[in-house]
Parts: C-alpha cells; sequence; structure tokens
C-alpha cells in the first residue's frame, strides 16, 4: 500500500496563518512515520562548475545573500511551527550543509545517502534506496524529534516523484522501510 505523500511549500505559507496545520505539521514530526525533506536553500545556476571538488566550497555552486536568508527564514519558520527539536542530516555538498547548518537545530550530520548524483544520473535507483535505508535506520531512534534531511532536487525528485524549488520542503508519510 502507498503512503500519502504531502507537499509543503515554504514560501507559500511563509506569510499566511496556519495555526492548525502548523501543530498538525509538528506533531507528525514527532512520530515515527513522517521526515522532512528539504531542498538546500537557492544556490544560483544550474549543476557545479567543471572541476568542483566536494573538500573546496569555492569550487562549488554556494548559497548567495539570498540563499542564506531563506535557509535562516525556514529555520525560524519551523520553529513558528512548534518543531522544538530536530535531528538535521545533510548531503556533503557545502550549499545543503550551510543550509542545514542555518535551520539552526544544532549539529548536523553528513549523511552519503543524501549526496546529489545529477551527474551520474544512474545513480538514480540505488541513490534512492540508500535514502529508504537512512530514513528506516534514523526512524527507530529519533525519538520525537523531527528528522529533517536537506538534500538536492534530483534526490528528492526520484524519491517522491515530484521536483521541487530551491528551499522548499517536503512533509513525507513514510513505512517502517523509509518508503
Amino acid at each position: 500500500r502507498m503512503k500519502r505523500k504531502t507537499f509543503i511549500g515554504v514560501l507559500c505559507l511563509w506569510g499566511l496563518s496556519w495555526a492548525a496545520s502548523a501543530s498538525d505539521l509538528a506533531e507528525k514530526l514527532k512520530s515515527r512515520d513522517h521526515v522532512l525533506l528539504m531542498r538546500h536553500a537557492y544556490a544560483p545556476g544550474f549543476g557545479d562548475p567543471a572541476g568542483y571538488s566536494l573538500a573546496r566550497c569555492e569550487t562549488q555552486r554556494v548559497l548567495n545573500e539570498d540563499g542564506k536568508k531563506q535557509a535562516q527564514r525556514n529555520g525560524q519558520w519551523l520553529r513558528q511551527q512548534g518543531i522544538a527539536v530536530a535531528q538535521v542530516h545533510t548531503s556533503i555538498w557545502c550549499r545543503c550543509q550551510e543550509t542545514a547548518e542555518r535551520l539552526k537545530y544544532g549539529p548536523v550530520t553528513i549523511e552519503p545517502a543524501l549526496a546529489s548524483f545529477f551527474d551520474q544520473p544512474q545513480q538514480a535507483l540505488p541513490q534512492t534506496r540508500a535514502l529508504e535505508q537512512l530514513i528506516a535506520r534514523k526512524l527507530l531512534d529519533k525519538g520525537e524529534r523531527a528528522l529533517i534531511l536537506v538534500t538536492h532536487h534530483v534526490n528528492i525528485e526520484a524519491y517522491m516523484g515530484r521536483a521541487i524549488g530551491s528551499g522548499d520542503m517536503v512533509l513525507a508519510q513514510v513505512t517502517p522501510q523509509g518508503r
């Protein structure tokens, strides 16, 4: 049986009053059957420059000032929704790490399962399976903390079947197997 997947466009919700939805979002993220997938905040461009290195942020496409502010607003918005504590995991790409850190939920953990496969589209299926396994493992030890995964559009599209914009989030209801 396929679980229902709910999409949340943060920028669409920003100025609206969502009292009922706010507590609902926080309650769902306390449970063991929901995760929040987030695409990194705005980093101008497409892909990464030729010859980029994951060890050197200056060689990658990174957040600009708008992206940095967007990531901070996303963290503020999540707290306004009642999400006080979260376990945050991120891709190794600098734009994802910075987005995750600017949410201000404490230390973030780099997870290989969240790494982009943009340059290697043939890795979509194995990377999606790795994401499912990551989710299944993290659901077991998250307690009531929200599970937030900061990743890339290709990862979210492969997992959810739908692309989202920079800085947007997807609330996913998942099985114990991470699907």
